[in-house]
């Protein structure tokens, strides 16, 4: 029931707005997360009346120019700068560039996530060895339908103090996304030549 005499719209759009505000200031990774410290924040207990991710998404890029837009557009580039350089390391594996970085929906807690394509994930290992490049196993739970969860293995390493996640999927996994957690929709990636056109 909404709040205060507030309609349903306005609640949701200040349950998104204090939602972005968590994620932006205290680098909350989990959408899901934020939206229930605001509905707790704002004694909502409606669930009807939370925020879609993708709501909340666009007021955490809002959040970020309103707010600190030199130190944003440096940190994105900065971001999306390192990504390309792990792109390019890892060329032969048709890297996409996924998440935060991509859209700008960045938190000083973004890492960056890069999809790799081989039916070999121990290529990469072997890439990774030949340049010199500390790593440690991680894996993700990536959605393909309603009830579908793969397990994709990857490589966590670190340049100039960032964190990149490398998953690794099939070669065929680049021709189907997995499911956004944002927006429930195919998930956006881009090649290394559409991060340089927008850095």
């Amino acid at each position: 029931m909404p709040r205060r005499g507030y309609g349903i719209n306005e609640l949701r759009e200040r349950l998104a707005n204090e939602a972005a505000r968590l994620i932006s200031e205290h680098g909350i990774q989990d959408y899901g997360l934020a939206k229930r410290k605001a509905a707790s924040r704002f004694g909502v207990r409606d669930v009807g009346a939370l925020p879609a991710n993708i709501e909340i998404e666009e007021r955490v890029i809002e959040w970020n120019a309103l707010f600190g837009p030199k130190e944003y557009k440096k940190q994105l580039v900065e971001l999306r700068s390192i990504a390309a350089y792990a792109m390019k390391l890892l060329d032969e594996f048709e890297p996409r560039l996924v998440g935060a970085v991509l859209t700008g929906a960045i938190t000083a807690n973004s890492s960056i996530e890069i999809h790799l394509f081989t039916d070999a994930p121990e290529e990469v290992a072997i890439k990774l060895d030949d340049c010199q490049i500390s790593y440690r196993n991680c894996h993700r739970r990536y959605r393909y339908a309603k009830r579908c969860n793969s397990l994709i293995p990857g490589f966590r390493f670190t340049y100039k103090d960032e964190q990149i996640d490398g998953l690794v999927f099939p070669e065929k996994g680049l021709r189907q996304a997995p499911i956004s957690p944002i927006d429930g929709r195919p998930m956006p990636r881009a090649s290394l030549g559409k991060i340089l056109g927008l850095i």
